[in-house]
């Protein structure tokens, strides 16, 4: 009993999706790491294909990709600013880039969302996710009953204007934001304070919505103390660390090289994505889809239920791994029942390119071009010219010069037919106005001719 469970562990320590020979079955996914969680739920369209060597599951990832490729769901702490809070940072950890989810007050704390490096191209996508906040609020005059205070929040409800105040970080201008759901947690009447929790989109200024509340209860109010104790997926009870657990555990790396502590306050991207729909690609299609081909079928292996049209989704390798941001071009029953077909259009990558190897131009019509460019028989952006041989048209386009050209004039449509007609008409159009001018050149020649002609006798007779 005990060497099966050894060799359970060592095959639930590679996390990653295997080809058809292999036997998986007693593997249960539901333990495995962001998002190659319950991969047998996934609908299979194919299991044939090449594992290759390169990459590696995002946890066990080399400690500086693993920092270049994180994010840290920091408590940020009252007074400095976001900004320079994020620049604390990237000085700590000695990278070039860094990023947050949305900007929060000097004064408010809780959940910013930094991302490092390579994460700081999902820094979009969670600035505009939504957001919960815990914030207390004290009213200028005392309210005679609670329930009007709780009606009143009520109302706050839904989409609401807002100007942002004398002092923010954005221009003031009259806009829309949504409430989605706001609770009055307690009120004390001798103190006249409130606690409300909400949660509303990206850009609410809680600030405004207290003076809207006093405004409404016709007695005034203020923001005392705010906290943001969500930020898009993340919570405040998912790996939160302060700037201290950032400083010490970049301290504990340089002098003792111990990576446990950088790796606890670091999360891997993935993380960020997990509520998103998967599709995995094969291992060969993965630098194409990082040099920006499109994502075709054919490369296609699993994807998930319920996927819908122009929907956001992840990319993901056989290892875990997200490769991109995509919107769906296909449902999960259009994948099942195609062929053929583009599944969807790139949003962002987010992997680096060159981190798989290279599988395209590997065929021989991509290695009959190559070595015809090199030759200088082909154009150096691939095309034929006069020194182009046969055996190009016959490889590449199916065919001789000749046999080629009998094609296109079988293949022509009646849409073409009428272009060509045109074309004709407008040539013999033009033909005969330039032959009219050169008759009417040719007239005016004769005329003057004649008129000097005249001339001249005239003077011959005086």
């Amino acid at each position: 009993m005990g060497k099966v469970k050894e060799e359970d562990d060592k095959q639930s320590k590679e996390f990653c999706i295997q080809p058809e020979n292999t036997d998986r079955s007693k593997l249960n996914s539901k333990k495995w790491p962001l998002l190659l969680k319950n991969y047998e739920k996934l609908n299979t369209r194919t299991t044939h294909f090449v594992p290759l060597t390169s990459g590696s599951t995002p946890l066990e990832r080399d400690i500086k990709e693993y920092i270049k490729s994180g994010f840290i769901n920091l408590d940020k702490p009252s007074n400095p600013s976001s900004h320079e809070v994020v620049s604390w940072i990237k000085k700590i950890l000695r990278v070039e880039k860094t990023g947050h989810s949305g900007t929060l007050d000097p004064k408010t704390t809780g959940c910013l969302i930094v991302c490092i490096e390579r994460a700081t191209r999902l820094v979009k996508s969670q600035q505009t996710a939504g957001k919960e906040y815990v914030g207390i609020f004290r009213l200028h005059s005392a309210v005679e009953d609670v329930k009007q205070v709780n009606k009143c929040i009520e109302e706050l409800t839904g989409a609401i204007f807002q100007r942002p105040p004398l002092i923010s970080a954005v221009k003031r201008q009259l806009r829309i934001r949504t409430i989605y759901q706001s609770k009055l947690l307690d009120y004390d009447k001798d103190r006249k304070i409130g606690i409300v929790w909400l949660s509303c989109e990206a850009g609410t200024y809680v600030r405004t919505l207290f003076v809207h509340l006093g405004l409404l209860l016709g007695v005034g109010g203020q923001m005392i103390e705010l906290r943001r104790n969500r930020s898009g997926i993340q919570t405040e009870n998912d790996n939160l660390a302060t700037m201290h657990d950032v400083l010490d555990a970049q301290w504990k790396y340089d002098n003792h090289r111990d990576e446990t502590y950088l790796r606890k306050v670091i999360s891997p991207l993935e993380r960020l994505l997990i509520g998103h729909k998967r599709i995995v690609i094969k291992d060969s299609a993965v630098n194409a889809i990082c040099y920006g081909a499109k994502i075709m079928l054919p490369g296609v292996l699993k994807y998930e239920d319920n996927i819908v049209l122009n929907e956001e989704i992840v990319i993901i390798t056989t290892k875990g791994e997200a490769v991109c941001l995509a919107i769906a071009l296909m449902t999960s029953s259009s994948i099942a029942s195609c062929d053929h077909g583009v599944v969807a259009r790139i949003k962002r990558v987010v992997m680096e390119r060159d981190l798989y190897p290279r599988k395209w131009g590997l065929g021989k019509v991509a290695v009959l071009k190559k070595r015809l460019m090199k030759e200088g028989l082909l154009s150096e952006k691939g095309k034929p010219n006069e020194k182009t041989p046969a055996e190009w048209y016959k490889q590449a386009e199916g065919g001789s010069i000749e046999e080629k050209a009998n094609k296109v004039e079988e293949e022509e449509t009646p849409v073409k037919k009428v272009k060509k007609e045109k074309r004709n008409l407008e040539e013999e159009k033009e033909q005969t106005a330039v032959e009219i001018d050169e008759e009417n050149v040719e007239l005016s020649e004769k005329k003057k001719k004649k008129k000097k002609k005249k001339k001249h006798e005239d003077d011959d007779d005086e």
